[in-house]
Formats: structure tokens, C-alpha cells, sequence
């Protein structure tokens, strides 16, 4: 492990910083190894500036690598002996590692995919294909966050940039290119609204000559947190053979983490096997939702009156399914639902929740499929209880006009 000398700048820096926000007073850690250096904020009392320790799994990277290098280079004066901090992450930045561990470590299993009578070296391939497109296409969202709205679709909640039709054309050449017997599903070919959506699934779905494998892709998922400029959006892909969801990625670039997962191989985090958190009491669950594009608040409204009535530990919305269905699988979440969603919105993240040894359902109590659209992803030991007061407060879909 490289050597971490941090100057006394850091803990007045590190104190200034945290405890204007924060009256327990996190802590700024340097966590660093032979190929990387990120700055970590952990829950934990102050401790001896220096001090080397392992964040805890639930930590969240504050911002992209590259500006928490410069940040910490510069008021910190953090110097690693014999290599700069700076040079340090970008050589061996989150995402470098993603893309270089996430291919060797999700693997999938032999026996899941050719009992569906899938290839596993073509699902290995898929894996691979994914992380590439999805890293490629992540460059352009960090680097165009912000865009402009040029239109908006089925109302003035659905928005569109044109960084989405870019991305979901770097995503689908991909695969025309690596897979051209392959189907591919993007949110930005379907017309808006939910009755689009079905009809667009159950044309591929329902047609006996229709490819095997499906590649079920949303370009920005949180495209108004893009458009407002806030660092919460993912590129979520999710490939299907035979109806069944076999592979995911999910990629944060903001983050520079790369979430995958393959059947019976899986859910990993930037290379890392992750699961989902230990709850067990729905008093210990961190329950987020959101609010689609559809119009229809009293599903949601209802749900979150369900949530704190029973109540959980805390409630949250962040606008990114696909980035809450990750957290779900990495533990961060206790469990994330949502009363209508696209397959597009959900495919990347079922199959990461459920190898992460959770639990996805319709809310209904029905196992997740493809047609799913009123869902839920948990932990799985606090599922049926989460489930049973949704069910209680009638979130089982869009309410009727």
C-alpha cells in the first residue's frame, strides 16, 4: 500500500467543511493503494487526520475522481511518497478499474444461462460489450451535463436533450456492431407515455421471429437531473435472452461507478462483489421512490404516506431509477419503488438487485418480468412487509383518469 502523508492543512480543511453541514462532524479519510487515491466521506466520529482506514462500503465518492484529486492536491497538500495524487487516480481512477476488474469479475454462470439454452461465451461477450458502450457514453453525459432541453415529449415533465439520441446512438452502433443478430429496445426509438411503451415491448416480446437476445436500453436515466445540472443521472442497459434478463450495467459517471451483474454470476460494483444491506426491520429501512413523467402523483404520494406511517427510517427521492435500483443492490438503499415504469427504467437494475441477493416484484406480490411496470427492488428481508402497506395505500399502478 503506497504511503499517505497528510499535512495538518487537511484536518482544518476536512473540519471547516463538515461541520458547517454536519453537527456530528463526518470525517475526510485519504483512502489510497499502489494504483488509486479517492477522498471518502465516512460515518464515523472525527479521528486523527492521517490515519489510514477502510471506508465503510456505503460511502459515496464525492464527485468525479479527477476533481477530488485536484481538490485534495491542492488545499490539502496530500502527497503519496514517490507519486502524485493526481497522477495517481488518473492512472488508476474508479472508472479505469471498473472497466479493467468489471471485465474479469463478472463472469457468468455456465449453468443459469445454458439452462435457457444460451451460449456462456456470448453472454461473457455481452457483459463486455455493455461496460465498453456504456463507458463510452458515459464520457459524453460528465462531459455535457447540463444540456439543453430541445423538446419535451408526452408532457412537459418528460424531457428531451440531445445527449440522449447521442448516447443511445453510441449504445445501439455497439451492439449493431458486435451483436447485428441482436434486438435492441432504447427508450429514444419508442414514442412517449406508458401505452407506447407496452405496446413497443409487447410487439418484440409477442413476435415468434423476434431475436433471442434484446438489448433494453435507456441512454440518461434522470434526464432532469442532467438537465438541471445535478450529478444524479446513469446510462442503464439490460440484455434479455428469451424473456428473461440475463446481464446489467448500469454506469454512473459522475461517480465513475460501473455497476454489472450476469445470471448466476453476480452483481459487482466498479469490480467488487456487492450485496444488498442486512435490515431487517422495515424501522431500519432507507425507502426511496419517485415521480415519473406519467402525471400522476397520488400512487406516490400514497406511498410515501404508507412509508412514514409504518414507519421506515427515512424516505428519499432522487431521480434516477436506475441509480436507486443500484444503491438497492449495494446496500445504500433498503429498497426503492416506483407505481409505473418502463422496461427501459428497470431492466439494467432487476437483475442487479437480485444477484446482490435481493428481491424484485411487481407490488402486486407478482414475480419482476419484462411487463413489469408497477415495481419494487428490497433487500428481500424486509419485502413482504414493504410490500403488504403499498399494497394497503392501493399504489398498484397509475391511478385511472
Amino acid at each position: 500500500k503506497a504511503n499517505v502523508q497528510v499535512s495538518s492543512h487537511l484536518e482544518s480543511y476536512s473540519r471547516s467543511r463538515f461541520d458547517e453541514r454536519d453537527t456530528n462532524s463526518r470525517i475526510m479519510n485519504i483512502q489510497a493503494c499502489s494504483r488509486s487515491c479517492v477522498l471518502v466521506a465516512a460515518e464515523a466520529p472525527f479521528v486523527k487526520v492521517g490515519q489510514f482506514k477502510k471506508a465503510p462500503p456505503s460511502a459515496c465518492l464525492l464527485g468525479r475522481s479527477s476533481v477530488v484529486a485536484n481538490r485534495v492536491a491542492h488545499r490539502a497538500k496530500v502527497q503519496l511518497k514517490g507519486l502524485n495524487c493526481t497522477t495517481a487516480l488518473k492512472r488508476g481512477s474508479a472508472g479505469a478499474r471498473s472497466h479493467s476488474r468489471g471485465l474479469s469479475s463478472c463472469v457468468a454462470s455456465a449453468s443459469d444461462i445454458e439452462a435457457l439454452g444460451g451460449s456462456k461465451a456470448e453472454l461473457d461477450k455481452v457483459i463486455q460489450v455493455a461496460i465498453a458502450a456504456a463507458k463510452e457514453g458515459g464520457e459524453v453525459i460528465s462531459r455535457k451535463v447540463g444540456a439543453d432541453v430541445i423538446k419535451t415529449k408526452g408532457n412537459p415533465q418528460d424531457l428531451l436533450t440531445e445527449v440522449d439520441g447521442e448516447v443511445q446512438e453510441i449504445l445501439e452502433r455497439a451492439v449493431t456492431e458486435a451483436f447485428p443478430a441482436h434486438g435492441f429496445l432504447g427508450e429514444e426509438s419508442v414514442p412517449p407515455g406508458p401505452e407506447a411503451s407496452i405496446a413497443a415491448l409487447d410487439k418484440i416480446l409477442n413476435d415468434p421471429n423476434s431475436p433471442d437476445w434484446l438489448w433494453i436500453v435507456d441512454p440518461i436515466d434522470g434526464t432532469t437531473n442532467f438537465v438541471q445540472g445535478m450529478p444524479l443521472s446513469a446510462i442503464s442497459i439490460g440484455v434479455a435472452y428469451k424473456g428473461e434478463i440475463v446481464a446489467g450495467v448500469i454506469l454512473d459517471p459522475f461517480r465513475d461507478e460501473c455497476f454489472t451483474a450476469t445470471l448466476g454470476g453476480g452483481a459487482f460494483l466498479n469490480g467488487e462483489p456487492i450485496r444488498v444491506g442486512k435490515q431487517a426491520e422495515v424501522g431500519d429501512a432507507t425507502v426511496c421512490t419517485g415521480f415519473g413523467a406519467t402525471g400522476s402523483s397520488g400512487p406516490m404520494l400514497r406511498g410515501l404516506t404508507a412509508m412514514a406511517a409504518l414507519p421506515v427510517r427515512t424516505i428519499r427521492m432522487l431521480g434516477s431509477a436506475a441509480v436507486m435500483f443500484s444503491w438497492v443492490a449495494c446496500g445504500r438503499l433498503t429498497c426503492y419503488f416506483e407505481a409505473d415504469l418502463n422496461p427501459w427504467d428497470i431492466a439494467g437494475g432487476a437483475i442487479l438487485v437480485k444477484e446482490a441477493g435481493g428481491r424484485m416484484s411487481d407490488i402486486d406480490g407478482s414475480e419482476y418480468t419484462l411487463r413489469t411496470r408497477c415495481v419494487m427492488g428490497t433487500n428481500g428481508l424486509t419485502h413482504e412487509p414493504l410490500m403488504a402497506a403499498l399494497q394497503g395505500a392501493n399504489v398498484l399502478g397509475l391511478d385511472k383518469a
